[in-house]
C-alpha cells in the first residue's frame, strides 16, 4: 500500500474530550472517528488492526473445533422473557418497538438467541460437543460511555458458546476455551493475567477474566506472588484470621460524640485508629432488612454479600428508614439493641474493644467485643486491599491495574432449563444441555494493546496487530536513486508476504517519521540520499531509539526474518 493513498488525517494535539491514552492516540492517528457518545466509525488504519485481531481469534477458535456463525443483533422480547432477563438486565438493554408494535432489543449479548438456535436442532447426545462462535457488533446503552472504544455503547465482540452432555464434558470445553484465549492474547503480543471473576449479568457457576496489565487500566486485580492466586476486584477473597474467644465481653459504655458522623471524625474525636471502629451498614433485600458489620476503613462488597446470603438484590436503607430502624439519624447506627439480623465480616471476629454507633443522636459506644453482640454469622463481605491475607496460602495480596479483554463463563444449565433446551441421552432419558459462554472484546484488545504499548510519540503496537508490519520511508521522493531503491525494497517485501507500506508522500522527513511512530509501525526502513549512494539503508525498530545502518542488499532478508519470527509468537 502507498501511504499517499491512505485515508489518514492526523491530529497533532491531543483531543480535549479524550481521557485515556488509547482514546487520544486512536483519534490522533485516524484509527477511529466519533459519531456520537460511545459510538465510533472505524477508519481504514484502525480497521486493519481490528481485522488482524479477528483473524488471530478465528484461527485459534477453529483449532479448538469452533464453528463460526452470525446471529441477529435485533432480538425479540419473548426470548428474553423466557430467560428471565428482560426486566433484570437493566437500562443497558436498549428496548424499542417495530412498526407492528412488537417489542425488541439491540443485543448486548446472545445467550438467548444461541440457546433458541440449538434447542431447535440438537436432539441427541450425538450432536455434542458443539462450539459455535461469532464476531459481531453488540450494543449496551452505557449510562456514561468513556475511554473511547474501551467503554463504548456499540462495540465489536467475539462471543462463543459451548454445548455438552455432562458437567465433566462441559469442563473440557471450558478448558479448551481457556487455552485458546491464552494463545490468542499471546499472539496479539499482550502482557496479561487470568483472574477468577464474578459471573455478573451472564450468570453461571464460575468464570475467569483475562486482563491486560496496564497502569491506566480501569479495573483493579489482586494476586498472591506466593501461590499464584489472582482474582478481580469484585471476586478477590480474603484469608480468614483467627476468631477470638467469643465469650470475652467488654465493659462497654456510651460516649457523647457531638455531630461526629463519619468514621474519620469519630476516630479523631475519640483518639482511636479507624481500624478500631466498626460500621453498621443497613440494607433491605428480597429477604427483608438486615445489618452488616465491617471495619471502619473497609467497604461492603455487595456482590459477595448477595452470594453469601443468596439474595436477589440488596439496597442501602435511606435516611428515613435508618432512623425508623435504629431510632437515630444517619451516622450513629450500631449493632447493640437492634432487632434485625446482623452479619459480620470475618475480620470483626478478630477485633477487641472496638467502637460502634449508639443508635442515639451524637452517641457512640466504646469497649465493645464480639460476645456483646448477636451475630448470625461471620463471612468474607468486604473488598480486598493490599496486604490482606491470601485465601489460598500464608502469603499476602498485592494489586495491579488491568483492562478486561476476555471473560469466560461456566453456565451449566441456567439457560437450557429456562428455555427448555433438551437432548436425548444415551440412556434414553431427556436431559438439559450443559452450556458455557466465552467473550472477547475485540475492539478492547486493540485499546488495551495501546494502553500497554505507547510512548510520547504514539503507539508501539505488537507486530501481529499493527496496521502495517513495515514502513519503507524514502526521505526525499524527488531523488531518483532513493525512490528506485525504496520501490525495489517495497516490492521485494510484498513478494515475501510482508504487510508493508511505502511513504511516497512529498513531505518533510520529520512529518514522515512522526506519522510512522504515531500509528505504531513496528519497523521502519529509512532510505536517505547519502546512505543509499554508499549502498546502505537504515532500519529502526519502534521499540528502540537507535537507527541501524545495513547494506541495502541484506535488508529484505533481515526484515523478512524479523517479521516471520514475531508473527509466530
Amino acid at each position: 500500500m502507498r501511504f499517499s493513498k491512505v485515508f489518514y488525517f492526523p491530529m497533532r494535539e491531543d483531543p480535549k474530550d479524550a481521557e485515556v491514552v488509547s482514546h487520544k492516540l486512536m483519534l490522533r492517528a485516524s484509527f477511529i472517528m466519533k459519531l456520537s457518545s460511545g459510538i465510533y466509525t472505524w477508519l481504514p488504519l484502525g480497521l486493519k488492526s481490528l481485522r488482524k485481531i479477528e483473524n488471530i481469534i478465528r484461527e485459534e477458535m477453529n483449532k479448538k473445533g469452533g464453528q463460526e456463525i452470525i446471529m441477529p443483533i435485533v432480538q425479540p422480547k419473548e426470548l428474553w422473557v423466557e430467560s428471565g432477563r428482560w426486566e433484570r438486565y437493566g437500562k443497558e438493554l436498549l428496548r424499542f418497538k417495530d412498526r407492528n408494535d412488537r417489542e425488541l432489543c439491540l443485543a448486548p449479548t446472545h445467550e438467548e438467541v444461541v440457546t433458541d438456535l440449538v434447542r431447535r436442532e440438537i436432539r441427541s447426545y450425538r450432536d455434542m460437543p458443539l462450539i459455535l462462535y461469532q464476531i459481531h457488533t453488540k450494543f449496551r446503552d452505557e449510562i456514561r460511555p468513556r475511554f473511547g472504544v474501551m467503554r463504548a455503547r456499540e462495540f465489536l465482540m467475539k462471543d462463543a458458546y459451548s454445548f455438552d452432555r455432562t458437567e465433566i464434558e462441559a469442563d473440557g470445553s471450558y478448558t479448551a476455551m481457556y487455552e485458546a484465549y491464552e494463545k490468542i492474547f499471546e499472539r496479539c503480543g499482550l502482557k496479561f493475567k487470568v483472574v477468577e471473576a464474578e459471573t455478573g449479568q451472564i450468570g453461571g457457576s464460575f468464570s475467569h477474566e483475562f486482563m491486560v496489565l496496564a497502569e491506566t487500566g480501569e479495573d483493579l486485580i489482586f494476586f498472591c506472588e506466593g501461590c499464584g492466586y489472582s482474582a478481580s476486584y469484585e471476586k478477590a477473597e480474603i484469608g480468614r484470621k483467627k476468631i477470638l474467644d467469643k465469650e470475652r465481653r467488654g465493659v462497654y459504655k456510651k460516649v457523647f460524640t457531638p455531630q461526629k458522623r463519619r468514621v474519620d471524625e469519630v476516630a479523631e474525636f475519640l483518639k482511636v485508629p479507624v481500624e478500631k471502629i466498626v460500621k453498621t451498614v443497613l440494607y433491605t433485600s428480597d429477604k427483608g432488612i438486615f445489618g452488616v458489620l465491617i471495619r471502619g476503613d473497609r467497604e461492603v462488597n455487595e456482590t459477595k454479600l448477595k452470594n453469601v446470603l443468596d439474595l436477589e438484590y440488596v439496597l442501602l436503607l435511606g435516611p428515613e428508614e435508618i432512623e425508623r430502624v435504629t431510632g437515630a439519624p444517619v451516622g450513629f447506627s450500631g449493632p447493640i439493641g437492634l432487632s434485625i439480623p446482623l452479619y459480620a465480616d470475618q475480620e470483626i471476629g478478630s477485633m477487641e474493644d472496638f467502637v460502634v454507633g449508639g443508635n442515639e443522636r451524637d452517641t457512640h459506644i466504646i469497649g465493645v467485643n464480639i460476645a456483646d453482640l448477636s451475630i448470625e454469622g461471620f463471612y468474607d463481605l468486604v473488598y480486598a486491599k493490599n496486604g490482606d491475607l491470601c485465601p489460598r496460602c500464608n502469603g499476602y495480596l498485592s494489586s495491579m491495574r488491568g483492562i478486561e479483554v476476555g471473560h469466560i463463563f461456566k453456565l451449566g444449565t441456567k439457560y437450557s432449563e429456562a428455555m427448555n433446551a433438551k437432548f436425548l441421552d444415551r440412556d434414553g432419558k431427556e436431559k438439559f444441555i450443559v452450556m458455557g459462554c466465552y467473550g472477547i472484546g475485540v475492539s478492547r484488545v486493540l485499546a488495551g494493546a495501546i494502553e500497554q504499548n505507547h510512548d510520547e510519540n504514539g503507539m508501539i503496537l505488537p507486530l501481529p496487530i499493527a496496521p502495517f508490519e513495515v514502513m519503507v520511508l524514502p526521505v526525499n521522493v524527488s531523488d531518483s536513486l532513493s525512490m528506485e531503491t525504496a520501490e525495489a525494497i517495497y516490492h521485494e517485501l510484498l513478494k515475501g508476504g510482508t504487510d508493508v507500506v511505502i511513504d511516497d508522500r512529498d513531505e518533510r522527513p520529520g512529518v514522515k517519521f512522526k506519522d510512522c511512530d504515531l500509528i505504531g509501525v513496528p519497523l521502519r526502513i529509512t532510505v536517505g540520499e547519502k546512505n543509499v549512494r554508499e549502498g546502505y539503508v537504515e532500519i529502526k525498530f519502534r521499540t528502540s531509539r537507535e537507527n541501524v545502518r545495513i547494506k541495502k542488499e541484506e535488508v529484505v532478508r533481515r526484515v523478512n526474518e524479523y517479521v516471520r519470527e514475531h508473527k509466530s509468537v
